[in-house]
């Protein structure tokens, strides 16, 4: 299994945080829901240093490798400034209510 982790820095671009949990609620969760060979996406932000990213989970190389449906790049008006990809070594899962992981989150709320 693949992660990847991008990160942008929203000082300089076209868009802010706001627009992006917009984006996600309108638009882009349910195109990610599509995508062959994603095994988990998470949305992540920081407004204190107004950054905006996102971490996968990839079922393979070549699945991470694929186009994809999202407009980030559009919206933000450049490519991340940060852009890793690791090997998964290992996964858990914690204790937890009944509450699945799909739909959580600020953009949500």
């Amino acid at each position: 299994m693949i992660v990847r982790f991008v990160l942008w820095n929203l000082a300089d671009s076209m868009t802010t945080i706001e627009e992006l949990r917009r984006y996600l609620r309108d638009e882009s969760v349910d195109a990610w829901e599509e995508v062959d060979g994603l095994r988990f996406k998470a949305w992540i932000s920081d407004p204190a240093t107004d950054r905006w990213g996102a971490i996968y989970f990839w079922e393979s190389a070549e699945a991470a490798e694929q186009e994809v449906p999202s407009r980030a790049r559009e919206l933000i008006g450049k490519d991340p400034d940060v852009i890793e990809v690791f090997d998964l070594e290992a996964t858990i899962e914690g204790r937890f209510q009944d509450e699945n992981l799909s739909r959580l989150g600020l953009a949500f709320e």
